[in-house]
């Protein structure tokens, strides 16, 4: 009897897990044929489908965004490859947009069952699920929509630029950034967690290299976005 393999859904900060998929763009093997790249893989729950049409047409019209951030598109739902040309097929044709990212077909669900997009209760349709993947193949984020609410694409574009800043500078970005309601966009200083950290700490504030509210909540500003 051929046994079934369990995998538990991957979260934030595992590397992403490695497969062979088959896309409307030919063979990819994920994450390695991104390596060096960030991408951003999202499931929608159907082809043919009024809010997921939206989505496709938002992703690629702000595509040029995404490239500016090294970053690349990948889609996902649990269907033949067909059925994902046909849809492509008829966005450009009635809504005169071409989609140039690839679709993974996934037609037994493997794939969205290994990631976790698909519910319980919802059959072999996939949840929108959003997964950012840096350029070593490691998940920095991970979102989750209902069948119900299409994705806010500006929001996915401002999460990768905060991801890659924070990385850059070594800091963390606040609430609402690069817009943030107290400091705009300047960038939160890890907290220290040593005596000696927090006397750095003021001696850098009294500098003038860093603004404080506490010594636990310091910000700098931003150099390399």
């Amino acid at each position: 009897m051929e046994s079934t393999q369990i995998y538990s859904k991957p979260f934030i900060g595992d590397q992403f897990p490695e497969m062979t998929v088959h896309t409307t763009l030919g063979d990819l093997v994920l994450p390695t044929s991104y390596q060096g790249h960030w991408f951003v893989l999202f499931s929608h729950p159907g082809d043919f489908t009024p809010v997921c049409t939206t989505e496709f047409v938002a992703f690629q019209k702000l595509m040029p965004e995404f490239t500016k951030l090294n970053t690349y598109l990948i889609g996902l739902s649990v269907e033949q490859v067909y059925s994902h040309i046909k849809w492509i097929e008829w966005i450009q044709q009635n809504l005169k947009v071409e989609i140039t990212f690839p679709i993974i077909a996934d037609s037994l669900g493997r794939v969205a069952t290994r990631l976790g997009m698909i519910h319980p209760t919802m059959g072999t349709r996939t949840v929108r699920s959003v997964y950012i993947v840096d350029p070593t193949g490691k998940i920095r984020l991970m979102l989750t929509y209902p069948e119900n609410v299409g994705r806010n694409i500006n929001e996915i574009i401002r999460a990768v630029q905060a991801l890659q800043t924070a990385d850059k500078n070594k800091a963390a970005t606040p609430a609402n950034w690069p817009e943030n309601e107290l400091v705009g966009d300047r960038l939160i200083v890890p907290a220290p967690t040593t005596i000696q950290e927090a006397k750095k700490r003021a001696e850098q504030a009294q500098s003038g290299e860093i603004e404080c509210y506490d010594w636990w909540l310091c910000t700098k500003p931003l150099h390399d976005r």
